[in-house]
């Protein structure tokens, strides 16, 4: 009888240290990509003149894009390893985003500017599942929980490239030379980071993306927690995107606001949500995911409300509320499935994939709203959505916690 092969050894906690930064990195590059676009969304409105139902329309495109790539994205990994699938990641993302910028700069038509969004969105899709996938590596590696923080560097990587949008916004930048620069200066920070993962996957690859190996265990879509906890991020997620999505444009066009000031209340939004994930792992870790989670979300309801009903200047206030409250839906629901680390590849794509759900919805749904209510008032939607988050929220209590 043959013996199995001996599992590979750990290695060093020097090598998951430097990985951790070199995740860090990797988040916040994630977060300046998608806040470059992002910021600019209210300028891309204006010059092509859409509507908001085809603005609407226009962002539908990422959102498919992401859908698409979320299933491949674990395969992917497990194929060529988190970094390369990460590059890979980048790659499609970033020359779809220069596309975009060009789309938008020649006047194109919207139908040429969703074939650019498109590969934004699937390129994100990898790019996500892999940084989350090594980012779960590193934390078991070290014992302690990170994830959190690497949530925290994507945010803080939105808000310096929402300020920087802002003042591209303010200066009439054209969109293509601030997107030719993100992507380039994304590109050179990735060069340095990337071969700095871990030497080899942390994570178990035991069913490409939830999908189970004949015979030995049941797809994790079967499992009811797993899809509780998806719920639950969906929920996040679409409280969380739609703020990133419209809360830029529902400033500018509820509170008749020239188009920096709509991104300078993203920009709030962001700042707060940043210091939400730094601050919310003491919390967590003194009172447990449910009572912090609860809190938030009812945060956000009450952000959404000041936005939509306070005026111009509580609506600033309202973002930084609604950005404290979005802070901890999304990881702590990628933290609840990974519970188990046998397990965690495949319940972390399960939960990704109904997550990104909410940006496949959430564009065309605003959007539809936007045309018959505003999009200002719109943004209610994000009390009923914190509403189906707090039915099921039980499903990320810790394991260790009595049900």
């Amino acid at each position: 009888m043959t013996a199995p092969p001996a599992a590979p050894p750990a290695p060093p906690i020097a090598d998951a240290r430097r990985a951790r930064v070199a995740v860090l990195v990797v988040f916040a590059l994630a977060g300046v990509a998608f806040a470059s676009w992002a910021s600019r969304i209210a300028d891309l409105k204006t010059t092509l003149g859409l509507t908001a139902g085809q603005l609407g329309l226009v962002l539908l495109a990422v959102s498919l894009g992401s859908v698409t790539g979320l299933p491949l994205a674990g395969r992917l990994s497990d194929r060529v390893g988190a970094d390369r699938a990460v590059a890979s990641g980048m790659l499609v993302s970033l020359l779809g985003l220069v596309g975009a910028g060009a789309a938008v700069t020649l006047d194109a038509h919207r139908l040429v500017l969703a074939l650019f969004l498109y590969p934004v969105g699937l390129g994100i899709g990898f790019w996500d599942v892999a940084m989350n996938l090594e980012g779960a590596g590193v934390e078991r590696r070290l014992g302690r929980s990170v994830m959190p923080h690497f949530h925290a560097a994507f945010s803080g990587g939105t808000v310096v490239a929402a300020l920087v949008g802002a003042g591209m916004s303010w200066a009439q930048v054209p969109l293509l030379a601030h997107f030719l620069g993100a992507a380039l200066l994304i590109a050179g920070a990735a060069v340095w980071s990337l071969p700095r993962f871990l030497p080899e996957s942390a994570v178990p690859s035991s069913d490409e993306g939830g999908m189970p190996v004949r015979g030995r265990q049941r797809s994790a879509w079967l499992e009811p927690r797993t899809l509780l906890i998806g719920v639950v991020v969906l929920a996040a997620a679409a409280t969380e995107g739609t703020a990133n999505d419209w809360l830029a444009v529902a400033l500018v066009d509820g509170y008749d606001q020239p188009e920096w000031v709509g991104v300078l209340g993203f920009a709030a939004f962001l700042t707060f949500m940043t210091l939400g994930r730094l601050a919310g792992t003491r919390a967590l870790d003194a009172y447990g995911r449910l009572p912090v989670l609860r809190v938030s979300f009812a945060m956000a309801v009450l952000g959404a409300l000041l936005v939509v009903l306070g005026g111009p200047w509580l609506a600033f206030v309202g973002a930084a509320v609604w950005g404290a409250g979005a802070a901890l839906g999304f990881p702590v629901g990628m933290s609840a499935s990974a519970d188990d680390p046998e397990r965690a590849a495949a319940r972390m794509s399960v939960v990704a994939t109904i997550g990104y759900v909410a940006f496949l919805a959430g564009p065309p749904l605003l959007g539809f709203l936007g045309d018959h209510v505003g999009v200002l008032r719109a943004l209610l939607v994000v009390g009923a959505l914190a509403v189906l988050a707090l039915s099921v929220v039980t499903a990320v209590r810790e394991p260790d916690d009595a049900p």
